[in-house]
């Protein structure tokens, strides 16, 4: 059994960063999934899908894991670098293209 442990981009909908400081620990799938022939659902009989856990660091998702005997795979995140933006920049005279009503 294998483990992925990362840390989840924040959420596009919106501007703030939360839950996105915390390291989320899932299994990986161990098999494709099946389409439920009446209701046309995808399922799986595995449980550990349904498990997701998060941790304040790297360290205690690794030591969780080895604890536990589970495989595991590292993806580091990225952090998104902010774009600064001045309202005034708009009537600059050194524009790329000429500002007009």
């Amino acid at each position: 059994m294998s483990a992925l442990i990362f840390r989840p981009a924040r959420n596009a909908m919106q501007s703030g960063k939360g839950k996105s400081n915390n390291w989320v620990l899932v299994h990986e799938p161990e098999g494709s999934r099946q389409i439920d022939p009446l209701m046309g659902y995808s399922s799986s009989s595995n449980m550990n899908s349904q498990i997701r856990l998060t941790f304040d660091s790297l360290e205690e998702a690794k030591e969780y894991a080895t604890r536990q005997g589970l495989a595991y795979r590292v993806e580091e995140g990225h952090d998104a670098t902010s774009k600064i933006s001045v309202y005034t920049d708009n009537f600059k005279n050194g524009r790329k293209t000429p500002w007009t009503h």
